[in-house]
């Protein structure tokens, strides 16, 4: 079940708001337990078996967290941080990269009729990470363990972000699972940030994929269409990952919870830590804080600092998914990021601003290609193209059609990609302050637009069978 679909937007919210917020169920526990019931229901419709993975491995984690927190011994606490990234770990491993290893190793050995084909669990490296999040926190005295292990499972299992983030620390919202307060101007809020996601993904995102689907397919194109489709797929993976961030945010605030920014205009960045400071910010903040900072951070000798960079950067593309052009899209950053540090090139370029922000925006564009191709020699290919190496000319009709047919989308995309519409609203709603005449014109053009954007997002949705969600395969 996704977000952007009818049966979630007609049947399962509604459904679920209508037993949370019933006048007679006010007790926090009953409603918990709603959020819960709701949660599991919505991962099981799509993946009946794979629940009662997530919840067995909620139990052991539940248990471990007990351990940990009774023990006062630091080698026992240790012993029990390690028994449970063994089995986190050994649980994505199985279900995410047993087949991919196993094929590797046949493929190696010469062996080429075994082929190991295993189930992915749709957000297993999310909802794994946020219970070793629970792990370390409670390990690092972040955060007590928990003693309610429904209060736990509702942590991991809640539906907002399950599939595809953000990842949530368990730290941030631990005090929200038994103590929040529900607001009518928070609900309302959040539906309207619920809105603008839905809008993202289905008004823009699904719309700049299929320009880049058509020309990601073909064998070789013209250098203009092989930008265009790398710019396509750069906007489509943006819209839809930070879409869906803001509807998980959205339904978060709606149910009384604070979940953390997941984006920031990552593609006005003007270096690439600029970049990952802004991009998948659940992301890159959990390597920083539980890998990257217990290896030593760059508190280190600069050998020792390569390494740790290294490592986190080759954990973060092997987390993407089980193939080589994910491990290689990690260790392009890791080069690019240990270059820029080792060089220092976060320099101040004068009158030449610009120069940064249009190197970053290259690498990252690069980076999207090698990460959306099947295989590193497609990956080789479409970059090879992109500079005039294979291609079949410099412009070619499919370009030519996507300018004519696609300009006003690729336009508005790229607009909404950076922060001017967010800077017009903030300046608007300054001016209203203190201005009744004014704070109603501004509160009714926010609702209109909300409206229009979930109305035209809806005949979308009916209208379309095209709504995929790029990070829930991750």
């Amino acid at each position: 079940m996704v977000f952007s679909s009818a049966l979630f937007l007609f049947l399962f919210l509604p459904i679920v708001l209508i037993f949370y917020y019933n006048p007679i169920i006010k007790k926090r526990g009953y409603r918990n337990a709603i959020l819960l019931i709701s949660s599991l229901i919505f991962y099981a419709w799509g993946e009946p078996v794979f629940v009662l993975l997530m919840i067995t491995s909620i139990i052991i984690n539940f248990a471990i967290g007990l351990a940990i927190d009774k023990n006062d011994s630091y080698a026992k606490r240790k012993v029990w941080l390690i028994t449970a990234i063994i089995f986190d770990v050994l649980v994505i491993f199985i279900f995410k990269y047993l087949g991919f290893t196993v094929n590797n190793i046949c493929t190696l050995a010469g062996i080429d009729n075994v082929k190991v084909n295993i189930a992915l669990p749709i957000g297993i490296s999310f909802f794994t990470f946020q219970i070793m999040s629970y792990i370390f926190d409670v390990y690092y005295k972040k955060a007590k363990a928990q003693k309610n292990v429904f209060d736990l499972a509702l942590y991991i299992s809640m539906f907002p972000q399950l599939v595809a983030g953000p990842i949530v620390r368990y730290e941030t919202i631990a005090d929200e699972i038994g103590n929040r307060v529900e607001l009518p101007a928070q609900f309302t809020a959040g539906m309207i940030r619920f809105i603008y996601g839905l809008g993202k993904k289905v008004l823009i995102s699904n719309y700049v994929a299929q320009i880049a689907d058509n020309i990601f397919v073909l064998e070789s194109v013209s250098v203009s269409s092989a930008w265009l489709g790398a710019i396509a797929y750069s906007l489509q993976i943006f819209f839809d990952f930070s879409g869906y961030s803001d509807m998980a945010i959205g339904l978060g605030l709606v149910f009384g919870f604070h979940f953390n920014e997941n984006f920031n205009y990552p593609y006005i960045a003007k270096s690439i830590t600029d970049f990952w400071r802004r991009w998948h910010i659940s992301l890159s903040t959990w390597f920083r804080d539980y890998v990257y900072i217990p290896l030593g951070g760059n508190r280190v000798s600069k050998p020792r600092w390569v390494f740790n960079m290294f490592v986190v950067w080759l954990l973060t593309g092997i987390w993407h998914g089980a193939n080589w052009t994910f491990i290689a899209w990690g260790l392009f950053y890791f080069v690019l990021l240990a270059t820029e540090k080792l060089l220092n090139t976060n320099k101040n370029y004068g009158k030449l601003k610009v120069l940064p922000h249009i190197s970053t925006l290259l690498f990252v564009i690069i980076g999207w290609v090698l990460f959306r191709s099947e295989s590193i020699s497609d990956a080789i290919r479409y970059i090879g193209n992109m500079f005039g190496i294979g291609a079949t000319s410099f412009v070619d009709d499919l370009f030519m059609y996507y300018l004519d047919n696609g300009k006003l989308i690729l336009i508005v995309s790229l607009i909404l990609s950076t922060p001017v519409m967010r800077v017009i609203s903030s300046k608007m709603k300054v001016a209203s302050e203190n201005k009744i005449g004014l704070a109603v014109v501004y509160d009714a053009v926010k609702s209109v637009v909300a409206l229009a954007i979930f109305v035209l997002s809806v005949l979308c949705c009916v209208s379309s069978s095209y709504n995929p969600f790029i990070y829930f395969n991750f």
